[in-house]
This record gives C-alpha cells, structure tokens and sequence, in this order.
C-alpha cells in the first residue's frame, strides 16, 4: 500500500536531524510504491521554509506525487470536522490530508497521531 507523508516527516527529511526518520524513509524510497503528499503538506512547507531550505523542498516535491483536493475529499474531510472538532480539535488541514488519505487508500506517516484521532485510518 502506498504512502501519503505528513508536515512533519517531510520537514526531519529536509532538515536530517533523525537518523531513523531517514533510515525509514530511505527504505520507503527503495520500495515499488508511491510516495505521495496533500497539497495541504506542500503549503505548510513553503509557509514554514527557511531561506536555506527552499532548493531541498524544491527537490523533495518533485519526487512526490501529489493528490489533488477534490469534491469527495473535500466533503469528507467537512464530515470529519463535523465528528472530531469539538472533541479531537482536529483542524481543517488534518482533516483534508486524513480525507484523503482515507479516499485513495493511503497509509499515512504522520509523527502526530494525537491530530488523527479517526478509526480506520492506516498507519505507516
């Protein structure tokens, strides 16, 4: 099953803080399968990027395949907010990559699983 990665690994990817962090995702890079991200992910990462990082993030997107926001992916993460606002605080960026993630049949690598508390979702 293919990879939808969140922020937060692709940000210890471009920065190589983490030795295991990158030993996964080097593994993960050798498989068959896809690696994809949310455009939800391309924006955090551009908003958030140092001066340093952009050639990186420029590099690292072009190896990624990204799942476009659509109507289905769009009303589901409205359903998800509906469910896990009030409770879960779950924000609408977490909702869309968990939507679609969820639609597309994605595990989803994320380091903050505290922000995806819906049943169902698959982890990597």
């Amino acid at each position: 099953m293919a990879v939808l990665v969140d922020s937060d690994v692709l940000i210890e990817v471009t920065r190589a803080r983490d030795a295991s962090l990158l030993a996964r995702w080097s593994q993960l890079s050798r498989e068959d399968s896809p690696i994809f991200c949310s455009p939800v992910t391309v924006a955090e990462l551009w908003h958030g990027a140092r001066s340093t990082e952009v050639r990186a993030l420029k590099a690292l997107f072009t190896s990624l395949l990204c799942v476009p926001i659509d109507l289905e992916v769009g009303v589901r993460a409205g359903e998800l907010l509906q469910q896990f606002w009030k409770s879960h605080h779950v924000e609408l960026g977490d909702a869309l990559i968990a939507a679609t993630a969820s639609l597309h049949n994605l595990r989803l690598w994320t380091r903050n699983r505290k922000h995806y508390p819906m049943k169902g979702l698959l982890f990597f």
